[in-house]
């Protein structure tokens, strides 16, 4: 997901698509070491769009204070 799109959405919709995110992660994280190896270029990208995610939240709550 582009940063753009990112700052489009609301702070509740970033916390939960960081959160569903994140299990997605480790879901990926389980997989990949039971040797099914498929999902570790969807678990780099997850990685960098939960922390997109997760620095326009830290921007808003700073800028909010």
């Amino acid at each position: 997901m582009k940063a753009d799109k990112i700052r489009e959405l609301d702070a509740n919709e970033l916390r939960k698509q960081a959160t569903d995110s994140a299990e997605q992660m480790f879901r990926l994280k389980f997989q990949m070491s039971m040797g099914q190896t498929d999902g570790l270029k969807k678990y780099r990208q997850l990685r960098k769009d939960r922390a997109r995610m997760l620095t326009v939240l830290a921007e808003r709550e700073k800028g909010s204070k």
